[in-house]
């Protein structure tokens, strides 16, 4: 692979770690929320509704990481 390529693989897994980054934080404030619901809220189907979409975020930030180590794999 030729050093241009390289460097827009590059570009790619900076831009891909900042998407994670971003949901991360996302997730993050999702849970916080989650959290501080009374007891009786987080078994509602809101509560329920908030569980899932982090699960979610969860594995597409895993997706993610996994995308970046293939492509660091490719350019090796």
């Amino acid at each position: 692979m030729n050093n241009t390529r390289r460097k827009l693989l590059q570009s790619i897994i900076n831009k891909l770690n900042d998407c994670s980054l971003e949901l991360e934080s996302i997730k993050d404030e999702e849970q916080e929320a989650f959290d501080n619901f009374p007891e009786g809220l987080q078994v509602s189907e809101r509560g329920e509704a908030m569980e899932n979409a982090i699960s979610e975020m969860e594995s597409a930030i895993s997706s993610i990481e996994d995308a970046i180590t293939s492509i660091e794999t490719a350019m090796e």
